[in-house]
């Protein structure tokens, strides 16, 4: 008897579980007011907690996500999904473990372990999900919590593509969940001088806006392209997901060992678009707030970049942007620059970073013992008194903490999906400015679309690997997107 490719298997359960899901999407899509899990709001709530279901449990979940969200008491993870069997493990662990330390108890919760997101989403207790995954996988899986009536926190960049990010938006809107972007740079906690520096930039205290800077470096070439056995528990066709299949080797996933270590898909144009996005998201996004441009993007766009010849993995690596934008204002993005972004007036300027690597793999700061978290052409700037009637911005504690308060309270968060899209979308453009080197671009932010440039347009969407990804999704779901006028 011929035996069953594992990978035949797995993709025919993925089939037969997306028939189910998307049944449940064309209903969650139809009109019917948004469903809110009892277990959030209702009187008998236990402790009136938000169960946490975390997908996704690779080094940025556990360095970063679960233990800026499990340290507040209003929050509760309860259950855990990764393709990778190991990984899953090691994050039902270490809540336990978390928990068995802040509680003296042993047995607080035994969180329940998924091989599939799909499940994860399937338990009614499940009041909301962080998405910690690979960047290929952050639309879908966000669009399927969101129909499933989970609340979202999820890594950046929001989409692989600026078609699949703007599905993505117009999806998460209708449901009418709280979706949080994890830009944590708009939270004063650990980092204020961002905020700081947009709200000294918006009341025009260097004048006019006339440039922005943002320091952001490339991805060096290597990775060994040698195909490898696939580990025993690694669902590597699902992990793939809507992307082409090819075989398995170590330097294109990620380690199942070294848990702290950069994983190889960050540099591969398959699952990503390197560090325009990796980074990009957050320092654009941050310059967007400066810029008073979070709902819209770049109208030009022209690059120079330089990609591998050799080896594996296939990200830029050093390169140059212009961007400009409608209110004239023009953005240079480029890692000869200190890494952070530095705002440009007619009185002056602003400069402000993180200040140091917050991980082993965060881009370095070149002169580390001179630079200044928050730093200006004349220092008065930074100790200026913003008005009563002047703007003030957003006002956010820490990015989980306000994603569990806007949960509850219902009121805007401080990094909603359009906004996470259009910062996002703006990357894509410049990533597709690197391919058109030399040649400007012309972006409508409005219709989503490059004028009178076919080849440019066909980089805002990519074909998606059956029964995988955002169209397929949304079509079964009875989704069309709105064409802009």
């Amino acid at each position: 008897m011929k035996k069953k490719n594992p990978s035949e298997i797995s993709r025919r359960k993925f089939l037969e579980s997306s028939a189910k899901a998307t049944a449940a999407s064309a209903i969650a899509m139809s009109g019917f007011p948004t469903i809110v899990p009892a277990s959030v709001f209702g009187k008998n709530a236990p402790s009136n907690k938000i169960n946490i279901g975390q997908i996704g449990i690779g080094r940025i979940a556990r360095g970063h996500d679960i233990v800026s969200t499990i340290k507040y008491d209003d929050a509760r993870f309860i259950a855990v999904a990764d393709f990778d069997g190991v990984r899953a493990d090691t994050g039902k662990k270490m809540i336990e473990d978390t928990y068995a330390k802040q509680t003296g108890q042993s047995n607080y919760v035994d969180v329940k372990t998924y091989d599939h997101y799909r499940e994860l989403l399937a338990n009614k207790d499940v009041d909301a999900v962080i998405i910690s995954t690979p960047d290929h996988w952050h639309a879908q899986v966000a669009i399927e919590a969101a129909l499933a009536g989970k609340h979202i926190y999820c890594q950046k960049p929001t989409s692989l593509t600026i078609e699949e990010g703007r599905t993505m938006s117009d999806m998460i809107r209708k449901t009418n969940v709280v979706f949080q972007l994890g830009s944590q740079q708009r939270s004063v906690d650990p980092w204020p001088q961002f905020k700081r520096a947009c709200e000294l930039v918006r009341n025009g205290r260097i004048g006019t806006l006339q440039t922005v800077r943002v320091g952001l470096p490339g991805d060096p070439a290597g990775g060994v392209a040698t195909e490898m056995p696939t580990p025993q528990r690694f669902n590597y066709d699902a992990w793939l997901g809507s992307t082409p299949y090819i075989y398995y080797t170590f330097d294109r996933v990620h380690s199942q060992n070294d848990t702290n270590s950069r994983p190889g898909w960050l540099r591969l144009e398959q699952f990503g678009a390197g560090m325009i996005t990796g980074w990009g998201v957050h320092h654009i996004d941050i310059a967007h707030w400066g810029m008073n441009t979070e709902y819209t993007g770049p109208i030009e766009a022209e690059a120079q970049a330089s990609f591998p010849k050799a080896g594996l993995w296939n990200v830029h690596g050093d390169f140059e942007l212009n961007m400009k934008y409608a209110n004239g204002v023009t953005m240079v993005v480029n890692g000869k620059y200190q890494n952070g972004i530095k705002f440009e007036g007619t009185k002056g300027w602003i400069f402000c970073t993180r200040g140091s690597a917050v991980t082993a793999s965060d881009p370095k700061p070149s002169t580390p013992d001179k630079l200044k978290s928050l730093d200006a052409s004349d220092p008065k700037i930074l100790d200026s008194v913003i008005g009563k009637d002047e703007v003030h911005l957003y006002d956010s504690p820490e990015q989980h903490r306000n994603w569990l308060d806007c949960i509850k309270n219902r009121k805007p968060n401080i990094s909603p999906i359009e906004v996470a899209h259009r910062s996002c979308s703006a990357c894509l453009v410049g990533h597709a400015a690197m391919k058109f080197a030399g040649q400007k671009l012309y972006f409508d932010p409005v219709k989503e679309h490059f004028k009178d440039n076919a080849e440019a347009n066909k980089l805002l969407s990519r074909p998606q690997r059956y029964p995988y990804g955002t169209s397929y999704l949304a079509k079964q779901a009875g989704h069309t997107m709105e064409k802009k006028a």
